[in-house]
């Protein structure tokens, strides 16, 4: 039986995740079978230290919780670093992936993140604090626009 004057052990304690997660898209797929429409979930996720290193996933899931959880998996696995020079980036790129178009250009420093978007969140968690932006086509998919900006972040460190 249990016994109520029994002391428990000390609480297992995860340590603190070094990334920051952010969830960036979130989607309803539908897909119509013979027998009804199935559900699921699309998520879009980005981590980051802060400190260069920044991760992407994509995932999909039964549920919210579960793609979310899978999404965040998948970013940390695809980790790459980047080049950061003095708070900034060291060179303006420009990369096309899809039907996305970003252009990233160096700032001077204490001029301050300069992006919208999707390209804010990621160079927040990549840690880059002084650059400039700008979603050169008119596309307003945000997976697509990740794509494109993860795409130019890892062009700097060539």
């Amino acid at each position: 039986m249990f016994d109520s004057n029994r002391k428990r052990g000390p609480r297992e304690f995860k340590p603190k995740d070094e990334f920051d997660s952010k969830l960036l898209d979130l989607t309803r797929v539908t897909r119509v079978t013979g027998g009804g429409k199935r559900m699921t979930f699309r998520a879009v996720v980005v981590v980051g230290d802060r400190k260069g290193k920044i991760g992407f996933g994509v995932d999909k899931g039964r549920d919210v919780s579960q793609s979310i959880e899978k999404a965040t998996r998948r970013a940390k696995k695809n980790l790459i670093t980047i080049a950061i020079k003095e708070n900034t980036i060291p060179h303006e790129v420009q990369v096309k992936v899809g039907s996305s178009e970003i252009l990233l250009k160096p700032q001077t420093k204490g001029r301050g993140l300069v992006a919208g978007g999707v390209v804010r969140v990621i160079c927040e968690l990549a840690g880059i604090k002084d650059v400039s932006s700008k979603i050169l086509s008119r596309s307003k998919n945000k997976l697509n626009n990740a794509r494109a900006t993860i795409e130019a972040l890892k062009k700097l460190n060539k």
